[in-house]
C-alpha cells in the first residue's frame, strides 16, 4: 500500500555561554538551506532558534537545543526543541505575553516563537525545568497530491549519538498509510559507524516493505542485517481504524502503550538480527483513542514514568520525548526515543 516514509538526522549543541546563542542560530540555518526551506522559513527558522537558545542561557543558564528535519519528501518540517532543568515557569501562558519578562528584558520571546511557528507547545514545571517545541513547515510538493489520505500521526524523535561519538548506532523509521502507522527502533550493537551500519541496514528493510505485519517485517530485518555486527530492533505497526497495535521485537528494545500516563510494556525476545534471532513472535495490544506508544533503545532508562510529570500526558509527543530524554538518558550509550499517536 502506498503511503510515506518519516525519517531525519537530528543535532544537538549545548547552550552554556552567550556565544552559543549565534553557534545555534548558524547551524540551525543552514540545516534548513540544505533541506530546500525558502529565505523566509530559513530566516523563520534562524529567528527561533536565536530566541530558544536566548531563554535557555538566560533563565536556566545552560541547556541543550535539538534540531532535525522531519523528512517525508512530502512537506518537511524543521524542529527545534529546547531542553533545560533551570528553575522552570509557575505561569506559562503569563510568560507567552509580550511585554512580561522575569530578567528585566523586552519579554517577547517566547510570543515570538509562538507566532513564527506552525507547530508549538511547551511544558515547564516550576524546581524541574522546561522543554519547548517549535516546528516550522517547509513548502509542499507535488508528490502531496498523489498519496491518499494518511491517519493524523502526531509524533516526537529523539535519535542522538552517544558523546564523543559522531555517528549514531541507533537508527529509526516511521510509516504511514489510510489505515496503518508502522514504527521501527533499531540499536546496532556497540557504538560508531559499524553500530549505526547494523541499525541502518534493519531500517533499509524496513522502508522496503513498512506495512508487512511486524514479525515478518522483523524476518526481513534479520536477513538484511546478516554479515554486519547485529542490532536489537523493534516495530509496531497500529491500526487505526481497529485501535490496536502489533509489535514484535528481538532484542533489548522497550515499548510500552501509555493510556492515562500509565504504561503497559510490550514483550520482545531474546536474540540479535543478523546473528541470532531466537525467536520472532508478534503480539497485540489495545490502543484506545487517546493513548501514544513510546519506543526507546536502552540509551534511555526503561524507569521512567510519566505520573511523576502532572500535565505531560497531555502535551505534544516531541515534548514528552524531549522530557523522558532529559531525565532518563543515561549518558553513556547512543539514545532514541519514539512517541507518537494517532490525532484524533
Amino acid at each position: 500500500m502506498m503511503g510515506r516514509i518519516i525519517q531525519s538526522l537530528q543535532s544537538s549543541l549545548a547552550i552554556a555561554d552567550q556565544s552559543d546563542v549565534g553557534e545555534c542560530r548558524r547551524r540551525a540555518m543552514g540545516m534548513a538551506e540544505q533541506y530546500g526551506f525558502d529565505e523566509t522559513q530559513v530566516g523563520r527558522v534562524g529567528i527561533v532558534a536565536t530566541e530558544i537558545a536566548n531563554n535557555i542561557f538566560r533563565h536556566a543558564g545552560r541547556g541543550t537545543v535539538l534540531t532535525q528535519v522531519l523528512d517525508d519528501s512530502i512537506q518537511p518540517e524543521f524542529e527545534i526543541l529546547g531542553i533545560d532543568q533551570g528553575s522552570g515557569m509557575s505561569d506559562v501562558q503569563a510568560c507567552l505575553r509580550d511585554g512580561h519578562s522575569t530578567r528585566g528584558t523586552a519579554g517577547t520571546g517566547l510570543g515570538a516563537i509562538f507566532r513564527l511557528s506552525t507547530v508549538f507547545d511547551i511544558f515547564s514545571i516550576p524546581g524541574q525545568g522546561t522543554a519547548l517545541l517549535s516546528r516550522i513547515r517547509g513548502r509542499a510538493t507535488a508528490r502531496q497530491t498523489a498519496l491518499p489520505s494518511a491517519p493524523k500521526l502526531e509524533l516526537g524523535v529523539i535519535s542522538l549519538a552517544m558523546a564523543g561519538e559522531i555517528e549514531c548506532g541507533d537508527s529509526w523509521g516511521i510509516a504511514d498509510n489510510e489505515q496503518f502507522i508502522s514504527i521501527l527502533v533499531a540499536d546496532g550493537l556497540g557504538h560508531g559507524p559499524l553500530a549505526a551500519s547494523a541499525s541502518k541496514a534493519a531500517v533499509a528493510a524496513f522502508v522496503n516493505n513498512p506495512f508487512d505485519r511486524p514479525e515478518e517485517a522483523m524476518r526481513a530485518m534479520h536477513r538484511a542485517a546478516s554479515g554486519t555486527r547485529g542490532t536489537a530492533a523493534a516495530c509496531a505497526r497500529l491500526n487505526t481504524t481497529q485501535l490496536t497495535i502489533e509489535y514484535a521485537g528481538v532484542g533489548n528494545i522497550s515499548g510500552a502503550v501509555v493510556t492515562e500516563a500509565r504504561p503497559r510494556g510490550m514483550v520482545s525476545h531474546n536474540g540479535t538480527l543478523g546473528l541470532q534471532m531466537v525467536r520472532t513472535q508478534q503480539f497485540q495490544y489495545p490502543m484506545p483513542a487517546g493513548s501514544y506508544v513510546v519506543m526507546h533503545s536502552d540509551g534511555l532508562s526503561s524507569r521512567w514514568s510519566l505520573a511523576d510529570y502532572p500535565g505531560l500526558a497531555q502535551r505534544h509527543p516531541a515534548i514528552i520525548a524531549a522530557v523522558l530524554y532529559r531525565d532518563y538518558s543515561r549518558g553513556r550509550d547512543d539514545v532514541t526515543v519514539i512517541v507518537a499517536r494517532h490525532g484524533q
